[in-house]
């Protein structure tokens, strides 16, 4: 018998599949769209609000508790009292608990943002991510559409905070009246036609990808792709779709605003539509946004079961290369619009609604296309090195650190176990330092500190051959007396500074 002791199992570091590690860079960039963002809406007087990453399963809506673990689209967990939690897959149904629960103290309308990852439990593919960011903005208690025309004007003025110009965005408006109006008017009203409206509305949300000839197709008895695979269709007559056509393809509103209302003239919600978007547009160009920066855009299809009024994207119009190196057109960064039924659906009382989510991850790549996101510099730490390790040197280099920091100046101790002076000056090089400071006993018997211009130094390394230049090469490093020393620090990281911009005009 072996009575050898196994030798454990080493565990293997793996990353869950649809999930990301993120590194300072883009931890950076997010935080800096982030406060951008932030700022737009705190202008436009939004208060900020946060929502736990878990919620009852019921309380998200169209995720119900109807199986043994509801993890249809969501992850689910069962807490001790045998209620199920899911965590949130938008920023939007938690909200709607919110209000719900707080309606006798918030004041309405209640305007509110917040920020946060959501998560989907759906299958991961490129670009396709089980836990992302968004960033909303919602407005609730407000039944005019002119709390939509704002949402709009303020997705309008975050593009451009964001560095995006005029030309290169647009948000596009719409109205889920308007599409359902168009539905009845070709026979597609009441509760019998409902699967058959969801799936012409499918079929119009792919206009981006296949063409006004595809969604005919879909519209119609179907359509093959280029593999051969089949999508059966919503098995319109022509006439129908004729109309359905006529619809999406309108591309200036005030030219076709007439046929558009004639279309879904008699229609319980058509008109209705009609009018709240004839009023959007009224009020986005008496304020200054013309059709360049928000567009009525019939188009447009958002939330096939999740809105009740106006809807709206907020689309990127720039090309970028894709994986592929094809040029395609970035497209949307984010949408919304009314939905007046979710609150409601703790309340049994209508509570008015309307909101914005942007895709954080997204926006920031867009935005990293365009050359808008980590330009601000980011200098490495100072790091001050350790030549002695008795109690008063150590207390003497902690004291130079905090001094640095106090100023500040974003400064370390160097924290490693290695003794070898060379070993700390290749640390602080591959951290990207851009000075270290030194301090051994001659030095602190004198009351001075050696600062060295680690910057300097590896340039001056590719250009000095031999050891007698080098010596005589003192540019790199300086001994100011202990008290000068921040102010000497200063001096250097702002010489470097100077050179990293003469560097970029060359």
């Amino acid at each position: 018998m072996n009575d050898k002791k196994k030798k454990p199992q080493k565990l293997r570091a793996r990353l869950p599949r649809g999930f990301v590690d993120r590194n300072a860079a883009d931890i950076r960039a997010i935080d800096e769209m982030t406060a951008k963002i932030r700022e737009v809406y705190e202008r436009y007087g939004f208060d900020p609000v946060e929502t736990p990453l878990f919620e009852y399963t019921d309380a998200l809506g169209k995720f119900l508790p109807d199986s043994d673990r509801p993890n249809e689209g969501v992850f689910s967990l069962q807490d001790d009292d045998e209620q199920w939690m899911s965590a949130r897959y938008d920023l939007t149904a938690p909200l709607a608990r919110h209000v719900a629960e707080n309606f006798n103290d918030i004041q309405l309308p209640y305007r509110t943002y917040r920020a946060g990852y959501v998560f989907r439990n759906e299958k991961p593919g490129p670009g396709r991510f089980r836990q992302f960011m968004q960033f909303d903005a919602d407005t609730v208690g407000a039944a005019g559409v002119q709390a939509d025309a704002e949402m709009c004007m303020m997705m309008a003025d975050t593009m451009e905070a964001l560095g995006i110009a005029r030309g290169d965005y647009v948000i596009r408006v719409n109205n889920r009246k308007v599409l359902d109006g168009v539905l009845e008017a070709i026979g597609l009203g009441g509760d019998e036609n409902a699967n058959a409206r969801l799936n012409v509305l499918r079929a119009i949300d792919k206009l981006d990808k296949f063409g006004p000839e595809g969604v005919k197709l879909l519209l119609g008895p179907g359509r093959k792709d280029e593999s051969g695979d089949f999508t059966k269709g919503a098995g319109l007559n022509e006439e129908q779709i004729a109309k359905v056509i006529f619809f999406i393809g309108i591309t200036d509103y005030a030219e076709s605003a007439t046929d558009l209302a004639a279309l879904v003239a008699g229609t319980s919600k058509g008109a209705e539509g009609v009018e709240e978007l004839n009023l959007i547009g009224s009020l986005v160009t008496s304020a200054g946004y013309d059709s360049g920066r928000i567009k009525i855009d019939p188009s447009v299809v958002r939330g096939l079961e999740y809105y009740t009024g106006p809807v709206f994207e907020a689309e990127l119009q720039f090309a970028v290369t894709n994986e592929k190196g094809e040029k395609v057109v970035f497209g949307s960064v984010g949408g919304g619009g009314r939905y007046d039924g979710l609150v409601s659906r703790f309340m049994g009382q209508p509570v008015p609604a309307t909101g914005f989510s942007i895709g954080v991850s997204r926006l920031m790549t867009a935005l990293k296309n365009l050359g808008k996101l980590g330009m601000e510099e980011v200098i490495a730490p100072v790091v001050v090195c350790v030549m002695d390790r008795d109690t008063e040197s150590l207390g003497k280099y902690q004291q130079f650190t905090q001094q640095l920091r106090h100023a500040g100046i974003r400064a370390e101790m160097y924290q490693g176990n290695k003794k070898n002076f060379g070993d700390q000056l290749k640390y602080a090089d591959r951290r990207g330092s851009p000075l270290a400071i030194i301090q051994g006993g001659d030095e602190r018997a004198q009351g001075v500190v050696q600062i060295k211009d680690l910057i300097e130094g590896k340039r001056l390394s590719g250009e000095i051959e031999d050891n007698t230049a080098w010596r005589e090469a003192r540019v790199a490093q300086v001994s100011v007396p202990e008290g000068e020393l921040v102010a000497k620090v200063r001096e250097m990281l702002a010489e470097q500074a100077e050179d990293r911009v003469r560097a970029a005009q060359d």
